[in-house]
């Protein structure tokens, strides 16, 4: 399976909409979403093009090609008008034989981690800057964000295949790992 990774639209139509094309252009099995989905939060300056309305409509657009994790910045609000859930606090897939453990990252992090085993995947949004680090047995990755990213990172997401690969929303490859 072919999965696209994304975080942190926080709002943005701007962004929502670029990433929903990467998605088309890459043609992915499923979009995976690792939360703060619709508000940019108390922390952050409003994003580009910030309409939350035309989030939620793209968004519910594409419902059944979903996968999502509830981010710091969801709320049960957003899930009223959102037609796809988004509460789950962590996603759990497979590939291969490794567990890739998906959660928005403000909860569950490599400081309090989950349950991993050796070679297991921890998968978070949150920090807003894209990262693979082998940590202990296990692996970290962030995607970093679409709309807001940090640390000088692109406006980016993930591509998770039989390797990991970090992709601008233009579908631009700047990093490329092996699993």
């Amino acid at each position: 399976m072919k999965l696209m990774i994304a975080s942190d639209i926080h709002g943005s139509a701007f962004y929502c909409k670029k990433m929903i094309e990467a998605y088309r252009k890459e043609k992915a099995d499923k979009l995976l979403l690792l939360g703060d989905l619709l508000y940019h939060g108390p922390r952050n300056d409003l994003p580009k093009g910030y309409e939350p309305k035309g989030v939620i409509e793209m968004l519910n657009g594409i419902q059944e090609e979903l996968l999502c994790v509830r981010g710091n910045c969801d709320s049960e609000v957003d899930q009223m008008v959102l037609e796809f859930p988004i509460m789950a606090e962590y996603c759990i897939l497979y590939l291969d034989n490794r567990m890739i453990f998906a959660t928005h990252g403000h909860k569950f992090k490599p400081s309090h981690k989950p349950m991993l085993k050796k070679g297991d995947i921890l998968l978070n949004g949150h920090t807003h800057v894209p990262k693979y680090e082998k940590i202990e047995d296990y692996i970290y990755m962030n995607p970093g964000s679409v709309s807001i990213p940090k640390e000088n990172s692109s406006h980016s997401y993930m591509i998770l295949e039989d390797k990991a690969v970090w992709k601008d929303l233009g579908g631009n490859a700047y990093r490329t790992e092996n699993l």
